[in-house]
């Protein structure tokens, strides 16, 4: 966990001046207290950054939980499935984290903690109407259902069990209700699932239970930000990669992606880098559901970075390999630290093919094992209302196209901020494109972020991208960020340290032309040193990091 997020997770967004120095405490604090409990004072370990406390399935049940989750995935059959499942199921009690203090972990973790349980127990609930349990279930889904009347899917499941076990009327009933309430309190009808289950129950057809889609577990981009180890996804032969939702541009990277990874030989690797959040993993989901026909095997994706920025171990990472006998694949690599991250996992990759994606250019990897690099900069104008007209509606997005260019500006044409304002447009239909962009524009750092969601916050991803660099390197990105849009970065900085900085994706281009730093970048530079303070307190900070990092531990 980097020490930004620490701070934030104790003192939320009012940290004392004595912050660092008060967390060092705490973590000694913590360090004595296993001791004294027989566990070992090492556990905490001090990094670069933040801290790491190693857990396993005979320390953490979220660990356990998640293991189950994923042995259940590949169970030989739905029975051993849906055992391990309420296994895993059992091990909650209550709310998490009820007893922690922390306005943001309550309002951050837990929401996420909680929709992580609740789709394991809505597979547990598939796997039991398919088994022809439909009585057995009935408990399950009306608690479910009336805790948590917004997800559609258990009243889905309900009205089903109610149906089949003969109560007709009741399960109409049930849709009835569900249907008054969502028009009242949120001026929507029904899903189509509901909708569809409705007419079949008028119509009096009769509900099989069809065999459940199978499970797969949690990724490390879904989970929430309570870091447990990586995950994998597994798209298996005869299933389909979604796209990513309203993916606009990038033709030529696309095109020329698909080439090389569908290549009949030489190498078929390819490097996506570039700034946070300029959509380097969307790029590379998307060019795998483009190309997913071209590999039999399936496609997997790792994430090599869990989501408080912290990186996978590499150990880790290569358990969750596919098996190199399995039948051509394509392998994505999602958010490599560097190259240290990548080089130990290609000799196991076999013929795949790879795509990695990482804010570095990861050089020595292309000029070992060959393949491509595509660095990818801002979206085009067109682009950018391309993805606002997919996410928010044509008809909206078009009745203020001025509005949506001024939009398009304040986000940078960056993706990230763009699928950020859309959230806030969608969550509020009355809100015009004009308003949310001159509310954005006041500051836009700051109000780029959706609550609910760590990886969905340009203070978040950003912060982490600063969190880190080096003590230099964050100091010469925060002064870059005060100077002019049109002044050479390369007169008063050094260009080692300029080139560092473009490795960890911060800056553009370089010699034989003149650096660049994105004007969003810029923007968030200067917020960084106005609500964060100057450089001589980043220093200070850096300082205290070096201390808690020679800490006994």
């Amino acid at each position: 966990m980097s020490t930004s997020y620490l701070l934030r997770a104790v003192w939320d967004e009012e940290p004392p001046a004595t912050a660092r120095a008060a967390l060092q405490t705490c973590v000694l604090r913590l360090r004595r207290l296993f001791a004294k409990y027989g566990i070992s004072a090492t556990t905490i370990e001090a990094v670069p950054g933040g801290y790491r406390m190693h857990n396993d399935t005979e320390t953490l049940d979220l660990v356990l939980f998640r293991t189950l989750t994923s042995q259940a995935g590949s169970a030989a059959g739905p029975g051993e499935e849906l055992y391990r499942l309420r296994e895993a199921l059992s091990l909650w009690h209550g709310q998490p984290l009820a007893n922690v203090a922390s306005r943001m972990l309550q309002q951050d973790a837990v929401p996420a903690l909680e929709q992580e349980r609740l789709r394991v127990l809505e597979r547990v609930c598939d796997l039991e109407l398919a088994a022809g349990n439909c009585h057995q279930v009935l408990v399950d889904l009306y608690e479910s259902a009336r805790r948590h009347p917004v997800r559609e899917r258990f009243t889905e499941q309900l009205i089903e069990a109610l149906y089949r076990t003969g109560r007709q009327a009741e399960a109409l009933a049930e849709y009835r209700t569900v249907r008054d309430r969502l028009r009242d309190e949120l001026g929507i009808d029904p899903g189509p699932g509901l909708r569809r289950l409705e007419l079949a129950i008028l119509r009096a057809e009769d509900l099989a239970p069809a065999p459940p889609e199978p499970a797969r577990a949690v990724t490390a981009a879904e989970a929430p930000a309570l870091p447990s180890g990586p995950a994998a996804t597994t798209s298996r032969p005869g299933r389909t990669v979604l796209p990513v939702p309203a993916f606009a541009g990038r033709e030529s990277d696309r095109g020329a992606m698909a080439a090389r990874l569908a290549a009949a030989d030489g190498p078929r690797l390819v490097v996506v880098s570039g700034a946070p959040g300029i959509g380097k993993s969307a790029l590379a989901h998307q060019t795998a559901h483009e190309v997913q026909e071209a590999f039999p095997g399936g496609v997997s994706t790792i994430a090599l970075a869990r989501p408080d920025g912290t990186a996978v171990a590499v150990e880790d990472a290569a358990r969750l390999l596919p098996d190199p006998g399995a039948g051509r694949r394509l392998i994505v690599l999602d958010g490599a630290a560097g190259a240290w991250q990548v080089l130990p996992l290609l000799p196991a990759t076999g013929d795949a093919s790879v795509l990695v994606t990482s804010r570095r250019g990861l050089a020595a990897v292309v000029a070992t094992h060959g393949g491509a690099v595509h660095r990818l900069d801002v979206l085009r104008p067109a682009e950018a209302y391309g993805l606002l007209a997919g996410l928010v509606g044509a008809e909206r997005i078009a009745a203020e196209p001025a509005a949506t260019g001024r939009l398009a500006s304040v986000c940078g044409h960056f993706p990230l901020a763009l699928r950020i304002a859309a959230g806030r447009l969608l969550t509020r239909p009355g809100l015009s494109v004009a308003d949310c962009a001159a509310w954005l524009a006041e500051d836009p750092p700051a109000r780029l972020a959706l609550a609910e969601d760590a990886r969905l916050s340009v203070p978040e991803v950003l912060g982490q991208a600063l969190d880190a660099l080096a003590p230099e390197l964050r100091e010469a990105f925060l002064r870059l960020g005060e100077r002019a849009a049109d002044e050479d970065p390369s007169v008063r900085e050094n260009e080692a340290v300029l080139e560092q900085l473009v490795e960890e994706g911060l800056l553009e281009d370089g010699p034989p032309g003149p650096y660049r730093l994105h004007d969003f970048l810029r923007i968030y530079a200067r917020w960084h040193v106005r609500t964060r303070g100057t450089t001589a307190v980043a220093t200070s900070a850096a300082a205290a990091a070096s201390v808690v990092g020679s800490a006994p531990h």
